[in-house]
C-alpha cells in the first residue's frame, strides 16, 4: 500500500510503535484473555493502567502534586461550560478571543446563569493572524481564559501572561505534550486527546487543588470536586482512550519528553514555513512570530489553485489538507506523531506543484 500521510487536525495520527503494541494486545491484555475494551474499570488491571497514565503525564508536564489530574469524557467543548460552572463563583470571567475555539468559549459561558463574561483582547480585527496583547486581568476576576494554540487559524501563545492572583485558565487541546510550559502559571489546563495524545474521547483536565469545591448543587458529572475525589470513575471514564493515552505518554517520554517533542516539531514545522515564505506561490497568513508548531494554515491565493492542490495532493497520499471550511486553503497539522519525512515529502510535493503551476494558472 502506497505511504499515506495524514495531515488532520483531529483525530489525528498516532505513533507506529503505540499502534502496533494496541494490535498485539488488542485480544488478550497482559495474558488476561480480555482486550482492555473489556476490561472492568474497577479490576486491579485498568487501575494499573490509568494511575501509570497518571504518573506519567505528572511527570512529562511535571505537575506539582497540588494539582489534580482528572481523566474526563465530553472533549474540550464541555469544558467550555464545566469551567466556569466551577470556578466562575458569581465573578467576571475574562477572555482573550484569538480565533474559533475561543469564540466558542465565550458564547458557552455566557448561556450559563449568573456567569458575566468580558473580552479584554481579541485579534479577530485582522482575522486572528496574530496575538493580541494581553493586559493584566481585573483583580476580581474569577479567572483568564485563553486558548494556548489555535488549531484552525494557526497561532499560538508562547509566552503566558502573568495573571498574579488570577487564575490562568488554558485550552491546550493542539499543542499540549507539543510545547513546554510551565503548570505553575496555570489555575487549570483542559485539552481533548484527540490530537497529541490519543484517541478521541478522553479530556485531560490538570486544576489546583484549591480551585475544586467551592460550587454548590453542581451536577456530579460536571463537579471537578466529586471526579477527583473518585480518582476519575464517579462513572465508567474511557478505558480504551485512557490506555492508549498511558501508550503515547511511554512513547513520548522515550522521544526525549515535552522537551525532546517541542524540538522536533520546531524542526518540522520550520522545514514547512521555510519553504511557505522562499516560495512564490503560497503563502502563510499568520504573523511569523506567533506562528504555531502544530498547526499551518497556507494559501495560494486562489480558490480554484488551492482546490488543484489539495485534489493532486490526495492523489500522492498526502490526506486532510483542506483548511477549515472557515478560513479555506490548507491545513498541514504536524502533531508529535506526524513524521519529519512526511514534512519533507509534503513540501517536496509543493516545490514540484509550484514549478508545474507557474503563474498561479490551473494545467489541464
Amino acid at each position: 500500500m502506497e505511504r499515506v500521510y495524514n495531515f488532520s487536525a483531529g483525530p489525528a495520527t498516532l505513533p507506529v510503535p503505540v499502534l502496533k503494541q494496541v494490535q498485539e494486545e488488542l485480544l488478550s491484555y497482559k495474558g488476561s484473555g480480555m482486550s482492555v475494551m473489556e476490561l472492568s474499570h474497577r479490576s486491579a488491571l485498568f487501575q494499573e493502567i490509568i494511575d501509570s497514565a497518571e504518573a506519567l503525564l505528572r511527570e512529562l508536564m511535571d505537575i506539582p502534586d497540588h494539582y489534580k489530574v482528572l481523566f474526563l469524557q465530553g472533549g474540550a467543548s464541555l469544558q467550555f461550560s464545566m469551567v466556569p460552572l466551577n470556578l466562575a463563583h458569581g465573578k467576571k470571567i475574562e477572555f482573550v478571543n484569538t480565533g474559533s475555539w475561543s469564540k466558542k468559549a465565550i458564547s458557552e459561558a455566557k448561556k450559563l446563569p449568573n456567569v458575566l463574561t468580558s473580552v479584554i483582547a481579541s485579534s479577530e480585527d485582522r482575522n486572528f493572524s496574530y496575538i493580541p496583547d494581553i493586559p493584566a486581568p481585573s483583580k476580581d476576576a474569577a479567572y483568564l481564559h485563553i486558548t494556548a494554540n489555535n488549531t484552525i487559524e494557526g497561532t499560538a501563545i508562547f509566552d503566558v501572561p502573568k495573571t498574579g492572583d488570577v487564575p490562568l485558565v488554558a485550552d491546550m487541546s493542539s499543542n499540549i505534550l507539543a510545547s513546554q510550559y510551565d503548570v505553575n502559571d496555570f489555575g487549570l489546563i483542559y485539552a481533548g486527546a484527540q490530537k497529541n495524545i490519543g484517541p478521541a474521547g478522553l479530556t485531560i483536565v490538570i486544576v489546583r487543588e484549591d480551585l475544586i469545591g467551592g460550587s454548590e448543587n453542581l451536577p456530579s458529572m460536571l463537579d471537578y470536586k466529586i471526579m477527583a475525589d473518585d480518582g476519575s470513575m464517579h462513572n465508567t471514564p474511557p478505558t480504551f482512550s485512557i490506555y492508549v493515552a498511558k501508550l503515547v505518554f511511554e512513547w513520548i517520554k522515550a522521544q526525549g519528553g515535552v522537551s525532546g517533542m517541542e524540538a522536533l516539531n520546531r524542526r518540522k514545522a520550520g522545514l514547512l514555513y521555510s519553504y511557505i515564505d522562499e516560495s512564490n506561490l503560497f503563502s502563510s497568513p499568520v504573523v511569523p512570530a506567533v506562528r504555531s508548531l502544530t498547526n499551518i494554515p497556507f494559501t495560494t491565493g486562489d480558490a480554484e489553485l488551492d482546490k488543484a492542490f489539495i485534489k493532486e495532493a490526495l492523489e500522492k497520499g498526502f490526506v486532510n489538507l483542506k483548511g477549515h471550511r472557515s478560513v479555506g486553503g490548507m491545513r498541514a497539522s504536524l502533531y508529535n506523531a506526524f513524521p519529519l519525512e512526511g514534512v519533507e515529502a509534503l513540501v517536496a510535493f509543493m516545490k514540484d506543484f509550484a514549478h508545474s503551476h507557474e503563474g498561479g494558472k490551473v494545467h489541464v
